[in-house]
């Protein structure tokens, strides 16, 4: 067994980070969902449809909730079922993170968190140096 995987995002983004990666890795190693609250929903008919994700994706080992971005509908809707079920919440969710975690579908529901966070943490860098340092001219001149 091996812990689930629920994207729980604004409309689109969980759909399309999950088919992104399914395009590159081909069959996603981690039972994985991603659920977006639609505007017009209430707040308990997308519990329920989070409630029956959750269920699904559970095979006895947990769920770790992936979010965009904290603070908005998707991100507390994530945080009112982590918290009622003992699931980790990781907030900030990119492409980066989510390869991470399907990397290492061996490890438990908190050490994918942990790697959830790392990714993130890691995984955000520049990959050029400042304008400020670069000479565009060639001459010394900036």
């Amino acid at each position: 067994m091996s812990a689930g995987l629920l994207l729980i995002t604004h409309p689109g983004v969980g759909a399309a980070l999950q088919e992104t990666a399914e395009a590159i890795l081909g069959r996603l190693p981690l039972e994985t969902a991603a659920l977006s609250p639609q505007d017009a929903e209430s707040p308990e008919a997308a519990h329920g449809r989070a409630d029956a994700l959750a269920d699904r994706l559970d095979q006895g080992d947990g769920v770790v909730i992936l979010t965009d971005a904290y603070g908005a509908t998707p991100g507390n809707l994530a945080v009112t079922l982590g918290r009622a079920r003992g699931y980790p919440v990781i907030t900030g969710l990119n492409l980066p993170m989510l390869l991470r975690i399907l990397n290492y579908p061996w490890l438990s529901m908190d050490a994918l968190a942990e790697t959830a966070l790392a990714a993130a943490r890691n995984g955000i860098l520049q990959a050029t140096p400042p304008a400020a340092d670069t000479d565009r001219n060639g001459d010394g001149s900036g």
